[in-house]
């Protein structure tokens, strides 16, 4: 008898990833759709920079070499949302900033106003991403409550 579980043929990991960045993708397309967030609704969301597809200016690039995390609140506009990609407008220090960014390239999804989280595997070391900036986009940014309610947290390592 063996002590482990084998390594499964079929790459669950993945396809649990495409699944919950799907989520982010439709929770988007919903926001776009309805022109705004509802209630206090408002999302932190974390990317890589250097990601396939990801298309933000150099000086972002320049500041955030690894990963980002943007702000969409209160000031945000043109949010387009596909099967595959979001575009956002964000202002950064009093500049005006297009954003596109591939569901792909997300690392992380926060709604503090409803404590509802999703973090998704960095395509990195076994110790994950390095630490990143906090969001620098303009708007104030809200506490967001720790008590571990909604959060889902998914890490796929394998056992060998």
């Amino acid at each position: 008898m063996s002590d482990g579980l084998p390594d499964s043929l079929i790459p669950y990991d993945e396809i649990v990833q495409e699944a919950l960045r799907a989520v982010v993708g439709r929770v988007l397309g919903s926001v776009a759709e309805n022109g705004g967030l509802p209630g206090d609704h408002h999302f932190y969301i974390t990317f890589k920079t250097q990601a396939p597809g990801v298309d933000i200016p150099q000086r972002l690039i320049e500041r955030f070499p690894d990963e980002m995390t943007i702000v969409m609140q209160n000031r945000f506009w043109d949010l387009l949302v596909d099967e595959s990609k979001f575009s956002v407008g964000l202002s950064f220090n009093q500049i005006p900033s297009k954003l596109l960014i591939p569901y792909s390239a997300i690392t992380g999804f926060h709604d503090p106003a409803v404590n509802f989280e999703l973090r998704f595997q960095a395509q990195e070391g076994p110790d994950g991403p390095d630490p990143h900036d906090e969001a620098e986009n303009d708007g104030p940014a809200a506490a967001p409550v720790e008590d571990g309610s909604n959060v889902v947290s998914v890490d796929f390592k394998r056992k060998k």
